[in-house]
């Protein structure tokens, strides 16, 4: 195995070699060249080197497309691109084995994602170890992730100055440095008030001490690590659907709509850019849609 790795250099060859051997055209070139630097972005985001790559990561990767809006179609190009790269990868003896080997095609076609029942969100958080350290924490995780629909990367990111227990909501910065105010269930804040003590006993990190969520060593969470626990606690419940963070994002989305609430909240809430990806939840008669979000919110509704 080649001992440096020359992003740049190896790039080059990259493109030489769809040029060349494959014989593509300059669109289909620019086209793996953007997607292939896509996803060099997220794992230098991520501090995660090319040699540390897993089916882990590519699959987290293709979710967080999902997240922002990426058509089903382009994420199959993709993939398609993330294969080609890594299978050069291997053959130029970059590195081994090839990770992306075994990484789905997303299907084209609109359909509704992977949803979660609230039994099952409840099994999840009842699968968690009461005695590990990080119990609470997770606890706390996969409540907010669900109660307050948050993208995986809202949620490494938020602060506790813009949670505001008393009014019994958050502030999320999001996709383009935009803020929005979130609702929080009694359930998440319950959960959150409870991690806040384990948190003061961890050492701090220089730079983290606003974050809320830290991980063992008092540092921010990474998005991967999130994504570890969650399909963790799903193995835990017996859940066997494919699931990621995002699952608890679109289930909350699909209980809220289920449940009555207008879909102009719901994309309010979701900090959605456009209707038309708020649309994808809409499986019931338009007629039963009303307009209180609150009143409709999961988390709120459980013992009705």
């Amino acid at each position: 195995m080649r001992d440096i790795l020359d992003i740049e250099r190896i790039l080059n060859d990259y493109n030489l070699h769809l040029s060349l051997e494959k014989g593509m055209s300059d669109n289909t070139l620019k086209a793996y060249g953007r997607d292939i630097r896509k996803l060099l972005a997220y794992l230098a985001a991520e501090n995660i080197g090319l040699r540390d790559v897993t089916i882990d990561t590519l699959r987290f990767f293709i979710g967080e497309l999902h997240d922002i809006g990426i058509a089903e179609r382009s994420q199959a190009r993709i993939v398609a691109g993330i294969r080609s790269f890594f299978h050069f990868l291997d053959m130029e003896d970059y590195l081994h084995p090839n990770p992306s080997e075994l990484l789905e095609t997303p299907k084209i076609g609109l359909h509704l994602p992977e949803v979660l029942t609230q039994e099952e969100i409840d099994a999840m958080i009842a699968a968690i170890n009461p005695d590990k350290a990080e119990a609470q924490r997770d606890r706390a995780i996969i409540e907010t992730l669900y109660s307050c629909g948050l993208r995986v990367s809202e949620l490494t990111g938020l602060e506790i100055s813009k949670i505001f227990p008393d009014e019994g909501y958050l502030v999320i910065r999001g996709k383009g440095n935009k803020e929005r105010i979130v609702p929080m269930s009694e359930a998440s804040l319950s959960e959150i008030s409870d991690y806040l003590t384990d948190r003061s006993l961890l050492n701090i990190k220089p730079g983290a001490e606003n974050i809320l969520f830290l991980n063992r060593r008092g540092g921010r969470m990474t998005r991967e690590r999130v994504f570890q626990i969650v399909q963790s606690l799903a193995r835990e419940a017996g859940i066997r659907k494919t699931i990621s963070p995002h699952t608890l994002r679109h289930s909350f989305a699909t209980h809220l709509l289920e449940g009555g609430a207008n879909l102009r909240a719901i994309q309010q809430m979701l900090g959605h850019e456009s209707i038309a990806t708020t649309q994808i939840y809409i499986h019931l008669d338009s007629s039963t849609l009303r307009s209180d979000i609150l009143a409709f919110h999961p988390r709120n509704r459980r013992q009705d």
